[in-house]
């Protein structure tokens, strides 16, 4: 079984296209194939291209725990840049997720990618977070003996933004798998610790769902920008620094977010069945 192997900041992917699958994509397969002892190791599956009736290509995105994802900005990078390699598109093109419809381009040595990742919206009943109707702005919540101030996203998947002075991994790590599956956020939720270094540049530490602690994420970087220019501590251009590098976030006034990028290109390979049995 064939696929592509590419990582955006040190998140990778595994892309398979449909011609060439040749198992079911059970969650057990998809742990199997993306565990990195096991299997051959990856932050998740795209799944694609697939035939989409209003946009140029859709897309499966699958998490190494075997759920499925609504959306992925480093996926969707790295699924770009695949279409790329295949010379499946030249110019801006369009690609249907569960979390919504994207545009993209890649740049003309395919290193970079930009993509507009759509609306971030705050509202609790898009995201979703329990409760009354509300835009989710600086609101408490408590996990073991820490009590955060969050502010919660959706660009087509959850985010929830806690701003710190300082972030690091241990922070992340020690509370990351907890507020993801806070009674708060009924689909779970993607979380991120945030510092504001300045007006134009943001630091985060990433817990992913399903994946966990994560050294980039294009969502999370779109969120946590949208939530810093939000809270009026950061223009509309954005320099999102995590552990893998920088990723370029513009938000308009309408809290529309374009996010831009690198992606490298790892591997092309052969998935043995022997790995299934």
């Amino acid at each position: 079984m064939k696929y592509s192997k590419y990582h955006a900041l040190g998140n990778d992917y595994l892309v398979i296209a449909p011609e060439d699958l040749e198992i079911e994509l059970t969650a057990k397969n998809i742990e199997r194939i993306c565990h990195r002892n096991f299997g051959i190791g990856s932050d998740g599956i795209l799944f694609g291209p697939l035939p989409s009736q209003d946009s140029d290509f859709a897309l499966r995105i699958f998490n190494p725990d075997g759920s499925e994802a609504e959306k992925s900005g480093n996926g969707l990078r790295i699924f770009s840049r695949y279409l790329w390699d295949r010379k499946l598109v030249r110019e801006e093109f369009s690609i249907n997720t569960l979390g919504g419809k994207v545009k993209a381009r890649v740049s003309s040595d395919s290193k970079s990618v930009q993509v507009e990742m759509g609306h971030v919206s705050f509202d609790s009943e898009k995201i979703p977070v329990v409760g009354e109707p509300r835009e989710v702005i600086q609101e408490s919540i408590t996990v073991l003996d820490k009590t955060f101030t969050f502010c919660a996203a959706t660009i087509g998947n959850p985010h929830c933004v806690i701003l710190m002075p300082e972030v690091a991994p241990d922070i992340t790590t020690k509370y990351g798998s907890l507020l993801e599956v806070h009674p708060n956020f009924p689909n779970r939720t993607n979380v991120q610790f945030m510092k504001v270094i300045d007006r134009e540049n943001i630091q985060i530490e990433i817990w992913e769902r399903g994946a966990g602690y994560t050294l980039a994420s294009g969502s999370s970087s779109s969120a946590a920008a949208a939530v810093a220019h939000k809270l009026g501590l950061c223009d509309s251009s954005i320099t999102v620094h995590m552990p893998g590098g920088q990723i370029f976030i513009q938000v308009t006034d309408d809290f529309m977010v374009t996010m831009t990028g690198n992606v490298t290109k790892v591997a092309e390979g052969t998935i043995s069945l022997e790995m299934f049995e």
